[in-house]
């Protein structure tokens, strides 16, 4: 019985290592970003998915979340309020990419190992985030800014482009990476 409850210490202590290792991976990588086409690419997005993977849906969220947030807060130069909403959006994408990939990879465990299934998984939580940051660009850009119509739609258009690239390259990225790292991690945790 207490080695049972040691063996779920450390589990806990492993997936909290994780996890703050994510985040950091996350702030990390978002660091390194290049303009394109009004906006900015970068791998965070692929990072935030593979959180969401590996983690599952809540503590792979709360990696991508926070280490993004930590990003805008520490080095974006950003308000709390788009920090928050950076955490609340990036939590999302996680939580969608893991919720979708587990609960899949419950009912059948073949399943959740094919990489077409990784792909769509990814697909589902960057175009999750995509369509969440364009909802946050359009509320700011209309009511917080209170810019006309015109001038609204054109930034939306004109940070449609990266952002969709992002996505892509998230989804193709995202389970590349899960596929290189799932099975040394699997095993470390099977032998905690």
């Amino acid at each position: 019985m207490q080695k049972k409850k040691a063996g779920n210490s450390r589990k806990q202590i492993y997936l909290l290592t994780l996890m703050a290792a994510m985040a950091a991976i996350i702030y990390v990588v978002t660091l390194f970003r290049f303009p394109l086409l009004g906006s900015k690419v970068h791998f965070a997005g692929a990072m935030c998915l593979v959180s969401g993977m590996l983690l599952g849906p809540v503590p792979g969220g709360l990696a991508a979340g926070l280490g993004s947030a930590l990003y805008d807060a520490l080095a974006g130069g950003y308000d709390l309020i788009n920090t928050l909403i950076t955490f609340v959006s990036k939590f999302t994408m996680g939580w969608v990419c893991g919720w979708l990939f587990r609960s899949v990879h419950k009912e059948d465990q073949r399943l959740g190992e094919h990489t077409a299934w990784a792909f769509a998984c990814a697909a589902a939580g960057a175009l999750t985030y995509v369509a969440l940051y364009m909802l946050k660009t359009w509320v700011f850009q209309r009511y917080v800014y209170a810019y006309p119509l015109d001038t609204a739609w054109a930034t939306l258009l004109s940070k449609l482009p990266a952002s969709l690239i992002n996505a892509l390259t998230g989804t193709i990225a995202a389970p590349l990476f899960y596929h290189a790292v799932r099975l040394p991690l699997r095993r470390t945790l099977e032998n905690l």
